[in-house]
């Protein structure tokens, strides 16, 4: 764990609310059916807080801790060549719901804070949802304009099919 301070104000802000958005940042928000039943839930669950749906997307995941936990430093590798270092802000494992949250430290492309949950609703739904607030940190996220907002939603809708993917047997429809 660094003590490098985040890139951004006002950080944990998604613990509460995910669809909060600064002034000054775009939000994102994508939610993504898995399926249904107690069994998926704990399956998604514990491939979030694993890092396990990340790897299985084939970005690079730089940390020392097994499970994701605040204060856990980690560094996204992207396409091999783009590096985004955070720090994991809170975590939640509860009955029925399960993530975490990161924010973004110096020298990630991005300043902002993304949160991964896992819930399940009343009726045994499960669901995936990735919420963000972002802004562009350097010239190339800038320059890339709309189309790196595009790749953003494009990353968190990957990961809702992959996530999906991991939990396929466990899925009680």
């Amino acid at each position: 764990m660094s003590s490098a301070p985040f890139t951004y104000e006002p950080v944990g802000a998604t613990r509460d609310d995910l669809t909060y958005c600064p002034p000054g940042f775009h939000p994102l928000h994508v939610r993504t059916r898995l399926g249904e039943g107690q069994k998926l839930f704990e399956r998604a669950a514990e491939a979030v807080l694993t890092w396990e749906m990340h790897r299985a997307l084939g970005v690079g995941i730089d940390t020392t801790a097994d499970r994701a936990a605040p204060g856990v430093d980690v560094t996204v590798t992207l396409a091999a060549l783009i590096k985004a270092p955070c720090r994991i802000i809170w975590t939640a494992e509860e009955p029925r719901r399960a993530g975490w949250a990161y924010g973004t430290l110096e020298g990630h492309p991005e300043c902002g804070e993304e949160a991964f949950l896992v819930d399940r609703t009343g009726d045994g739904t499960v669901w995936l949802t990735i919420a963000a607030f972002s802004r562009a940190a350097k010239w190339y996220t800038r320059a890339g304009g709309p189309a790196a907002r595009g790749l953003q939603h494009a990353y968190a809708r990957r990961c809702g099919a992959v996530l999906r993917r991991l939990c396929a047997e466990f899925d009680e429809a």
